[in-house]
């Protein structure tokens, strides 16, 4: 397995993480249990920052070129507009 792989599969795997951190702290009321979560995921982010600038800096991540304002300003559009039902 070379670095590349070693990296993708790092980061895919904080990402999972992310999103269950993400899923567990707003379902529970225990306030202790949700502030060691909230610093578990804080952690889990900063390592997923210094992944990316690992693979950002060895180009083995290429982020997608950025939105022209015009795309933001569709998309802010599409999500601003009234739902219909």
């Amino acid at each position: 397995m070379n670095e590349k792989t070693m990296v993708a599969d790092a980061l895919a795997g904080v990402n999972g993480e992310l999103t269950r951190f993400g899923e567990m702290i707003p379902q529970t009321e225990n306030k202790e249990l949700k502030q060691c979560l909230k610093q578990m995921r804080n952690a889990c982010e900063m390592s997923q920052e210094r992944l990316y600038g690992l693979a950002r800096e060895r180009s083995y991540y290429v982020p997608a070129a950025r939105a022209s304002q015009q795309e933001i300003e569709h998309v802010r559009s599409i999500l601003t507009q009234p739902s219909v039902k």
